[in-house]
Parts: structure tokens; sequence; C-alpha cells
């Protein structure tokens, strides 16, 4: 009996696979940390109770499997009552993480969480905001741990001085985080505040004609997705925010000094 063949399957073209792997390790790198934690810290107890580290032999590989056990019973909360805390708000003040920001909602639900990181840049607001203006995968890069962001497939070198061709902002602009991944820019105003969509707000408030405040403020809003951004992003997003902040602090004050 005569059968048609079957219909053809469309076949992805190369470059679809190989942009289907690339995003496959970025998120195995940003997030492969935080889902061990969060699987070692779900079957400690089992090991506890269990005692499996007893069956690990000889002595000193059974001490360390203990240890690696304790350490993932304590970890929950240490991270929820000390790190967590402390990340969230990493240098700001109350008034600060109490106050009304570029793309924050107000008349809007409650977020289910809010962070507030800050930090004192000895340089004027509006020297600060130019290196605001130019980050992106494709531009300043983000002035965080680059050797981590390249593991991911990154790709970027965070430039250590203000590019005038990379200055222009405009909401809808899209803001690249790696070759193949990117958010937009959802509001601008101009030497204030940059507010990336699903991301946060970097904010630049004067103290006086020769310091300044950056504040980045985010929020996790209520759903099932915040469940998978607090078990895999939480963290490292924290981790390499901290050190963004810090290095537009340390760019900004050098060339700031030497204009």
């Amino acid at each position: 009996m005569h059968q048609d063949p079957a219909p053809d399957r469309p076949e992805r073209a190369p470059g679809q696979v190989a942009r289907g792997l690339r995003l496959a390790r970025a998120a195995a790198i940003t997030s492969g940390g935080p889902l061990l934690l969060a699987v070692a810290s779900a079957l400690a107890p089992v090991a506890a109770a269990r005692r499996w580290p007893t069956r690990v032999e000889p002595v000193l590989p059974r001490r360390a499997a203990w240890a690696a056990t304790g350490a993932s019973l304590a970890f929950p909360a240490a991270y929820a009552l000390v790190l967590r805390p402390w990340l969230q708000n990493w240098g700001s003040t109350t008034p600060e993480r109490a106050a009304s920001y570029p793309g924050d909602d107000p008349a809007g639900p409650p977020p289910l969480s809010t962070s507030t990181r800050a930090v004192t840049i000895e340089a004027p607001a509006s020297h600060v905001w130019k290196w605001i203006a130019q980050i992106g995968q494709d531009r300043a890069g983000f002035y965080s741990y680059d050797v981590l962001e390249n593991l991911a497939g990154c790709h970027l070198r965070s430039a250590d001085r203000i590019h005038p061709e990379w200055q222009q902002v405009a909401p809808g602009d899209p803001l690249r985080m790696t070759p193949d991944l990117a958010t937009e820019v959802e509001a601008v105003f101009p030497g204030h505040a940059l507010v990336i969509k699903n991301w946060g707000a970097y904010v630049v408030e004067p103290l006086d004609e020769r310091r300044c405040r950056l504040i980045a403020r985010s929020h996790v809003d209520r759903g099932l997705p915040a469940l998978w951004y607090y078990l895999l992003i939480e963290l490292p997003h924290g981790i390499m925010e901290r050190r963004m902040l810090l290095g537009i602090k340390e760019r900004a004050e050098h060339t700031a000094a030497l204009a």
C-alpha cells in the first residue's frame, strides 16, 4: 500500500541552534550556582537525618561531607537573616529605601519585594550620569565583573572612559545584555534616571556640586515568576549590581579628578 511521505519538518538553522546553546550557557553560568545551593539546601535535612555522610570513606572525606551538610543546613537561615538583607539594601539609607524613584509605581499593586542599593560618589551628578547613559553589552559594558560576564558569553569589555557617541539614549532603545539577549530602555530622565524594562532604575541624586548618590532600585512583582527570580537570579544579580555601582564610582571619581 502506497503511503505519502510525511511532511517535512522545519529544520532549525545552524544560527538558531548556536544561539540557543549560547543562551543555555548564559543561563547555566548565571543561575547554576544558586540552583546548586537550592538543591543542596533541600537535600541537607534528608542527608543529616539519614546520616549519609557516615557512609563516606575514609575519615577526611567523611568530615568534609558532614561539613558540607552542615553548611547546606545553615545556608537558608544565614541567607534570609543576614546576607539577603545586607545585599538588598547595600549602601542605602532608610530615607532612600522609603523614597519613590522613577520606575516605581506608587498607585499600582505593591511589589513582592524591593531592593535599593546605593553608593556615594565624589563626582558631580552630571558626570556620573554619563557613565550610566552608556551602559550595555555592545556599548560601555556594565562596569562589573567582566570575567564572570564573559564566562556567561556576554563578550564585553567595560569602558574606562566616557564615549560621546554613546551618550544618546531614549525610551524604546534596546539595552543588550548578551549578543543574543536584550531588554529595552523604558524611560529616560536625562541627567537623573535611567529606567530599564524588567530590570530596574539607576538614579543619580546630587548632594552638592561635587558629590552625588547613585541609587539602584528594582522590584519583584507578585506571581509565579518571582519564585524563579528568588531561586536563580536574585543572588547573582545583587552581587553583580553591587560591583557595578562600585565600578561606576571608581571610574567617575578617577576621571572627575583628572578633569
